[in-house]
Formats: C-alpha cells, sequence, structure tokens
C-alpha cells in the first residue's frame, strides 16, 4: 500500500514515523513546510495539496486540530474531495465532531471512497512508542483492512459501530479526562489551604485505589511547576465544546468545559494540569 499523511503536529509526526519505520512509503501533506521537510529526511515523500496526495495514495490519514481544519482539507481548494478518485481510504485520527465525520463519509462515499474515524487515545509519548489506543467507528470490512496499519501505530485498535462511535468514544474519554483533571487540582489546592503537603497527598492518593497513571504523571507536574503541554489546555477545552454540543447533558462535564473554558485564555497552550493556577 501506498499511504499518505495529513498533519504533522506533535502526534501526527510520530504516529507518522512510525509508519516509516515500518516500511511503508508515505507520502505527506503539512502546511508548515519546515515539518515537512523533517520527515522528507526520514524517506517520506511530499504532496503539495490534499488532492494531489490522495490521488498518490491508497490509504490516507488525517490528524489534525478541529472540524474546520477538517472541511478546510476536504473541501477546500485541492482538497480530498476535488481528487478524482474511488476506491480509496481516509482515516480520520483526529478529535473531532462525529457530525463532521457522518458528513465527510457520506461524501466520500459519494465518490466510491471509504472512511474511517479512528481518534487516539494517549499523548505525545504514547504516540512515540506506538502503545496509543485506537477508537474507530465505520464498515467492518475497512477497518479490518486497515487494522495491521492501525497496530503499527498502537497498542490497540478497537471497532466500536458506524462512523461517528470512534468520535463519540474520544469525546466520552475526554470529558472523564476533564473532570478527573479538574478533580485532582481541586484535592490539590484543598490540601494546601489546610497545610497539608502537596507531596503526602500525593503519596497517599498513588498508594489507594485512587491512584493511577495519570494521577501520578500530573501530580509530578504540579510538583515540579512543570507545565509544558503533553495535551493542551486548548485543545481538552475544545474537546469539551464538542462532548457538550453533542447533545448530552453531563453535569460535571459541563462544569469542567466552563473552568477550562475561563482558563484557556491565559494558560491555553499549557498543559491541562495547569488549571491549578486558576483555583483559589
Amino acid at each position: 500500500m501506498n499511504l499518505g499523511w495529513i498533519g504533522l503536529g506533535k502526534m501526527g509526526t510520530p504516529m507518522s514515523q512510525n509508519l516509516i519505520k515500518a516500511g511503508y512509503p508515505l507520502i505527506v501533506y503539512n502546511r508548515s513546510e519546515d515539518k515537512v521537510a523533517a520527515l522528507k529526511k526520514e524517506g517520506a515523500d511530499a504532496a503539495a495539496n490534499p488532492k494531489e496526495l490522495l490521488e498518490g495514495c491508497d490509504v490516507v490519514f488525517l490528524m489534525v486540530s478541529d472540524d474546520q481544519a477538517i472541511k478546510d482539507i476536504f473541501a477546500g481548494k485541492q482538497g480530498l474531495l476535488e481528487a478524482n478518485t474511488s476506491h480509496k481510504i481516509i482515516v480520520n485520527m483526529s478529535t473531532v465532531s462525529a457530525e463532521i465525520s457522518k458528513e465527510m463519509a457520506s461524501r466520500l462515499q459519494e465518490k466510491g471512497n471509504q472512511y474511517l474515524d479512528a481518534p487516539v487515545s494517549g499523548s505525545v509519548k504514547q504516540a512515540e512508542d506506538a502503545s496509543l489506543v485506537i477508537l474507530a467507528g465505520g464498515e467492518t470490512a475497512v477497518f479490518e483492512k486497515i487494522k495491521p496499519l492501525l497496530e503499527i501505530i498502537g497498542k490497540k485498535a478497537i471497532h466500536l459501530g458506524e462512523v461517528g462511535s470512534g468520535n463519540n468514544t474520544k469525546l466520552a474519554l475526554n470529558t472523564f479526562l476533564g473532570i478527573i483533571t479538574q478533580g485532582l487540582a481541586e484535592a490539590i489546592k484543598f490540601s494546601e489551604t489546610k497545610n497539608i503537603k502537596t507531596e503526602d497527598l500525593l503519596n497517599i492518593i498513588n498508594n489507594s485505589t485512587l491512584g493511577s497513571a495519570f494521577t501520578k504523571m500530573k501530580g509530578q507536574a504540579v510538583l515540579d511547576k512543570n507545565y509544558n503541554a503533553a495535551f493542551t489546555m486548548n485543545h481538552l477545552t475544545k474537546d469539551l465544546k464538542l462532548a457538550q454540543e453533542a447533545g448530552y447533558n453531563a453535569p460535571l462535564g459541563n462544569a469542567a468545559y466552563e473552568s477550562f473554558k475561563n482558563a484557556a485564555p491565559q494558560l491555553g497552550s499549557e498543559d491541562v494540569i495547569a488549571i491549578i493556577k486558576k483555583l483559589k
């Protein structure tokens, strides 16, 4: 298979590199040419636009920021939908709405192409280690056909149902992420107001049933005052907004959204646990 990749950000770059390491020919497209140049040094070719990329590939992966980016890549000038192709597979690994996936899947299928939504659970380290969990929605036959590729990118690929199922599952996960991030930050702040050392609180949490890889990692980040982003507050805020717009009334999720939305103008490029800076 000739593979294509659109979106060479913090996640897309290591994910695409893992396909190159596995020996697959890869064509890439990204608006920032410096990121393309880095992949070319590793053996990738470059396309001038999404249309050209799709015409030269059997399977195209996308990893971009939001619904608007998807609209631009699919329906913009020289976009994927302008390609004169059929029997191509587009795998959208971005965290976007189920609605945009259903729309683009329908438009691709009109031309005889196929679509999977396949967002991931995990952040940059898991992308680098190929230990992501991939959440797929779409036709079972399409999923099974490209599952070996997904298993190069991640440690597990799960088929969840029709188009949009992967997107909705990812929004459920990130609702949970918003809630537990806010909860951990509030627990630490509460303990500080009662003169309890943060080190002691985290030691107790991490040696109890409440402990997890997340509490260990983000707790240590608070202790170190290290708010360099593994997952930015801007991205989580966007995802919580999408979850709210999906129509389920999640009281804690909605409260987390309001908290992160209020903090994002000042802290949006920092890690999600930087929400602790906004707590009194």
